[in-house]
């Protein structure tokens, strides 16, 4: 009988020589999952820009996925099957948003809540790896309010803006 961590590496092709395309495409959603739980882990801000985690997440993985179709370095039809996976959890993730709001935040990231009535949420600051000085700066350069004070609300968005 087949333990846990026999079946994850039949599953996987991990001992393989060669993998089938029903292992790369199981790759592919794996490492899709798994890199949308690191991004949450760090958060949006400092890894996505101005883009969605769940956008550049594809953006990376298909890109990796379908070079390596273009040189050479993995068989040709099993990556491109491996980069269907890709788009398709994507487009899952995104439906499954749109459908079921409250997962969008867990998805597609939510915003913090950095400043009401001209009182820092300095946990939330902290949360976003954001300094007081970092805050200021920003609104500067956005030609937003730079006196705190008289700002009413400045939000953290999931894109990485903030918004005041």
């Amino acid at each position: 009988m087949w333990n846990l961590n026999s079946l994850i590496s039949h599953l996987l092709g991990l001992d393989a020589l060669t993998l089938s395309v029903e292992q790369i495409c199981l790759r592919a959603a794996v490492v899709y999952v798994v890199a949308m739980l690191m991004v949450r882990v760090v958060g949006d801000r400092r890894f996505a820009g101005k883009y969605a985690a769940i956008d550049i997440i594809l953006s990376i993985t298909l890109g990796a996925t379908l070079s390596r179709a273009i040189n050479g370095a993995a068989p040709f039809f099993p990556t491109l099957a491996g980069g269907v996976v890709l788009v398709a959890m994507h487009w899952l993730l995104a439906a499954v948003s749109f459908r079921l709001p409250q997962l969008e935040p867990w998805i597609k990231g939510r915003s913090r809540l950095l400043v009401q009535d001209g009182q820092v949420n300095h946990s939330a600051l902290r949360a976003s790896h954001l300094t007081e000085g970092d805050l200021r700066m920003i609104m500067r350069s956005t030609g937003s309010l730079t006196d705190l004070d008289q700002v009413e609300l400045a939000r953290l968005e999931p894109s990485g803006d903030i918004s005041v």
